[in-house]
């Protein structure tokens, strides 16, 4: 395992890694509360979807360099995948605003998909933590998505 995941506590990814989430809530609440902002506040949400997928994906290429249990093969799928959720986030943002949020939250699931094949490589909290960031923020996009195809 990374030398860096044994050298910081876990309570620092997971402060970090949980106060992400703040934006993905607070868009999605305000979407539903305030209704005079709700375009500009969807077009909020996809954009910050958009970027932390993108982040979530450049997981991966650090993976990639640091893992040294990685075969060839692993770490070359690594490097592909990490540029893949940067495509789908751009996507998202191209599309209307709940297309968008569906495909923002269809690629989070698929990143959690590739989260899950570094099985044991990583360190043990962090599949738990992956999948409690990956169901909040694909929450909250839904609850963008729904809330813009059935008010507006």
């Amino acid at each position: 395992m990374s030398a860096v995941f044994n050298t910081l506590s876990p309570s620092r990814f997971k402060v970090l890694g949980y106060s992400g989430l703040l934006p993905f809530v607070g868009a999605a609440l305000l979407i539903c509360l305030a209704t005079d902002y709700r375009d500009s506040l969807s077009v909020a949400l996809v954009g910050y979807g958009a970027v932390i997928l993108s982040f979530v994906g450049a997981l991966h290429w650090g993976f990639a360099m640091t893992l040294q249990e990685l075969s060839a093969n692993g770490r070359q799928e690594r490097l592909v995948w990490s540029v893949i959720p940067a495509l789908i986030g751009w996507v998202s943002m191209l599309l209307p605003v709940s297309w968008g949020s569906l495909v923002l939250a269809c690629g989070f699931i698929g990143h959690l998909w590739q989260d899950r094949k570094l099985g044991n490589i990583l360190p043990g909290w962090y599949w738990p933590m992956r999948v409690r960031l990956t169901i909040v923020a694909s929450v909250c996009l839904l609850i963008g998505a729904l809330v813009l195809s059935f008010f507006d």
